[in-house]
């Protein structure tokens, strides 16, 4: 993987494959750019050129001492795309990836990215909805608990109606071992970024077209403190809600995410 070293001199990995249109991917909380490998090869096929880096912390890329806000975050990937000289790109993002995604436009604007898709996003405030109490139990599991907590969630996450998961054993361990790998000195104040964070100004400020994709048995990101009042925040958005799915719909879902991310990153397609 190529990296590019930061402002304050932290190493980023990131993947940059193919030609043509460019997609940079963002992706979730404690996870990977791997979390992508069913987009990627979806993406590659339809001639799109694809980013997908790691963030500061988590796979391939290194820690650092802080840098964990969300406005240092986005600034690292819109130092990406300036390093890579790199315009009119569409963004996916994922959960933790969706609040990076809309401090990005707020900061640095609509100069390099033209479309953005927002899935599971943990946009507006997710604690100004569920409690900061919330947040800091969680935060008291990880550090009591880390691979029981996540083990316990794997079901929920690929969840259709809250019925455990559907994905093969396989997949969910992987997944797990992927967000072990990242250390709990990265995951708390990214999880505190992420929920504690009030992002109603960011969102209010894109100003690019937005589809959004959130499965209605969302237990990560509930679909009514976040999704819905986005969606409602937004100036060019569209809701597409996946009837009993969970958080992660980049996996559960991905064929009816696909058909109609592809043509939205295209240019084909705006959202209705």
């Amino acid at each position: 993987m190529p990296t590019f070293e930061t402002t304050d001199g932290t190493t980023i990995h990131y993947k940059d494959l193919g030609t043509g249109p460019v997609v940079q991917l963002v992706h979730a909380w404690s996870l990977s750019a791997e979390m992508w490998e069913y987009q990627v090869d979806a993406l590659l096929e339809a001639g799109f050129r694809v980013l997908a880096p790691d963030r500061r912390g988590h796979g391939r890329s290194a820690p650092s001492r802080g840098g964990y806000d969300l406005t240092t975050l986005a600034d690292d990937l819109h130092q990406l795309l300036e390093h890579l000289d790199v315009r009119d790109v569409g963004v996916v993002a994922h959960s933790m990836g969706t609040c990076e995604t809309v401090r990005l436009l707020a900061r640095h604007g609509a100069g390099r990215i033209a479309r953005v898709a927002l899935l599971g996003t943990m946009t507006p405030h997710f604690a100004g909805a569920a409690g900061a109490g919330a947040v800091e139990a969680v935060i008291a599991d990880l550090r009591r608990d880390r691979p029981g907590w996540f083990r316990a969630g794997a079901p929920a996450y690929f969840a259709r109606q809250g019925s455990g998961a559907w994905v093969s054993q396989e997949l969910v361990d992987d997944g797990v071992r992927t967000i072990l790998a990242t250390p709990l000195e990265v995951q708390i104040p990214c999880l505190r970024a992420v929920a504690l964070t009030d992002l109603t100004a960011d969102v209010t400020a894109v100003d690019v077209p937005v589809l959004l994709f959130h499965g209605t048995a969302d237990a990560s990101a509930p679909l009514e403190i976040t999704g819905r009042p986005t969606a409602e925040l937004l100036r060019h958005a569209e809701l597409v809600e996946l009837p009993d799915a969970g958080h992660g719909i980049y996996v559960t879902d991905r064929e009816t995410v696909h058909a109609r991310l592809l043509p939205f990153l295209a240019g084909s397609a705006e959202p209705r």
